[in-house]
């Protein structure tokens, strides 16, 4: 083509990230095809010989092309970088722990996660974000913007990793396997809730008494039992309770014309129905003898925590 200038600059050293391994070069050194034309060019370790070909619009009609995938780059520092997600070699170690990254701009964001530092900041609220992405992220939270549709249903998203996690209720795919039992789950952060329950572990310690939750939401609901605060509004009556779960069982008495019984709990050695499976394992107890609620002050025991909140008064007078 006349109307293309060919401009060729030898030895231009890669002065972003150079390579750091000859494993690394060996296998980049095949990818470098130029995306519009059957040319292909040599590289070593700093010094890489690149030719770009410019109209005279300034437009860049050669590219790097990855021959792994359909992905095209116009230098081929991005192109070595890219590569490395393919062979999954991260040369870019962090010092203060063991995680490693292909790129060194990964690796210094992930640094601010030791720092703290987050140099983006929203210009609507004091919100700091580490990355520019997360920034990117919450600013869909002012505009309502959600970006990302779900191809099955109506739903949409404002982040990738909110639709791909949506999708697996559609395809019932659970990736994230208990090494411990044969559970799985849909959400990683689901697994290492359920890790958990093996564990014992209970990080969340209310700071108003001696309780300790296995989960943050459990704290937060425990924390209105302090407060008396009552978030949840029945939408049929004035009655609020601080429990999603016991808003949901009132809402039940309203259901009336339903087949759904309002007593769903049935213990099968009485007549006795509960609309929590919890408070039906309580009554349980009766039955088998179980007093697992031990005063602190006497030898006594008791099969329901009301019974022990009771005789506590004995000692209190």
């Amino acid at each position: 083509n006349a109307d293309i200038v060919m401009m060729v600059k030898d030895e231009i050293e890669v002065h972003e990230e150079p390579v750091p391994s000859q494993d690394v070069e060996v296998s980049v050194k095949q990818e470098w095809e130029c995306s519009q034309g059957d040319k292909s060019f040599p590289s070593n370790s700093h010094l890489i010989k690149r030719q770009q070909a410019y109209t005279a619009t300034g437009e860049t009609p050669y590219q790097w092309q990855c021959s792994q995938c359909d992905m095209a780059f116009s230098q081929t520092s991005d192109l070595i970088n890219h590569h490395r997600t393919h062979i999954g070699d991260k040369p870019y170690q962090c010092n203060q722990c063991d995680k490693a990254f292909p790129r060194k701009t990964y690796l210094t964001e992930h640094q601010r996660t030791h720092t703290g530092e987050k140099p983006y900041q929203c210009n609507q609220c004091d919100k700091g974000f580490s990355q520019k992405k997360y920034l990117t992220e919450h600013q869909r939270t002012h505009t309502g913007e959600k970006p990302y549709q779900c191809n099955q249903c109506d739903k949409a998203f404002p982040r990738n990793d909110h639709l791909i996690q949506h999708q697996r209720t559609h395809s019932g795919e659970k990736p994230y396997q208990c090494n411990q039992c044969d559970k799985a789950f849909s959400l990683k952060r689901n697994l290492k809730r359920h890790h958990q329950a093996h564990t014992g572990e209970k990080p969340y310690q209310c700071n108003q008494c001696e309780k300790a939750f296995s989960q943050k939401w459990d704290l937060i609901s425990h924390y209105r039992t302090h407060t008396r605060e009552k978030t949840y509004q029945c939408n049929q009556c004035k009655m609020a309770f601080s429990k999603k779960v016991n808003l949901m069982v009132h809402q039940r008495t309203h259901s009336r014309d339903t087949e759904e019984p309002y007593h769903y709990y049935q213990c099968n050695q009485c007549d006795k129905a509960f609309s929590l499976k919890g408070n039906l394992k309580k009554h349980q107890q009766t039955h088998t003898g179980a007093k697992p609620y031990q005063c602190n002050q006497c030898d006594k025991a008791f099969s329901q925590f009301g019974s022990l909140k009771r005789h506590h008064r004995t000692h209190t007078g």
